[in-house]
């Protein structure tokens, strides 16, 4: 065994701080926080046999629990601190109805698919993002000294966090809406979002507008995110599709 007793004290003061830091961390990503939408087997949503649909278990990753409430079936993100809750199961093919709301202008925030659920340096994790933004987000801000385009809020699609994707509708690393279809705040979106094997593809309330490939990255947890701006969700129902037979990611 190590001599512990021999290392510096420099290190050992290290060690007190990071310790505390560690396990917050670890103990937030392991703390169930709420249920909120059903999960339905593909055998029952498509021949109408098999088991029952099962709630959706969400774990904290580092929000609070503070950031999350209730009101009737919409679940309510205050949008602060930064961050996200994380899906207790990892998905990797299957398809995502979900429905959003903004409530201020501008408004920021998004669901993450096939992520690691670990926070990065901006406390967002990696995987591929489907961006929700309300409409006045192109008005309130600037990138780069200059208002970005109209399309930037309507339901782009980009990997983070080292995940690297091919866009359907280039906008440098991004790929854009070909339609601009999102309604501004306080009036509800719905997106349908297909995921299968690497390929992403995107329907804003209705039509199919988005898409990416070659995702190097294709199995992992789906995240809700607060970006510091309240936002509504209801209605979340997840179809897990047939596996890859080639994918062996964990």
């Amino acid at each position: 065994m190590p001599a512990f007793t021999n290392y510096p004290k420099w290190l050992w003061a290290l060690l007190l701080v990071l310790a505390p830091i560690t396990s917050l961390v670890q103990g937030q990503s392991n703390e169930l926080l709420f249920e909120f939408g059903e999960e339905i087997p593909w055998e029952a949503k498509y021949s109408g046999k098999g088991p029952a649909g099962q709630s959706i278990k969400w774990f904290n990753v580092n929000t609070t629990p503070e950031t999350w409430s209730w009101k009737q079936d919409k679940l309510i993100c205050s949008g602060n601190p930064i961050g996200v809750v994380r899906s207790e199961k990892q998905y990797e093919n299957f398809i995502m109805h979900i429905e959003w709301m903004h409530m201020e202008p501008g408004g920021n925030s998004g669901t993450f698919i096939w992520s690691k659920a670990i926070p990065g340096e901006n406390r967002l994790p990696d995987g591929v993002e489907v961006q929700m933004l309300e409409l006045d987000w192109v008005t309130l801000n600037t990138r780069d000294g200059k208002k970005p385009p109209e399309a930037y809020v309507q339901g782009e699609l980009f990997g983070v966090g080292g995940v690297k994707i091919v866009p359907d509708n280039p906008r440098g690393e991004r790929s854009k809406s070909i339609e601009h279809l999102c309604k501004p705040r306080g009036e509800w979106n719905t997106y349908d979002v297909v995921c299968v094997d690497g390929v992403v593809k995107l329907s804003v309330n209705g039509v199919f507008v988005n898409g990416i490939s070659k995702s190097t990255q294709k199995k992992g947890h789906i995240c809700l995110e607060a970006e510091g701006a309240e936002i509504h969700f209801r209605n979340l129902k997840i179809v897990e599709l047939p596996r890859n037979s080639t994918a062996g990611q964990e």
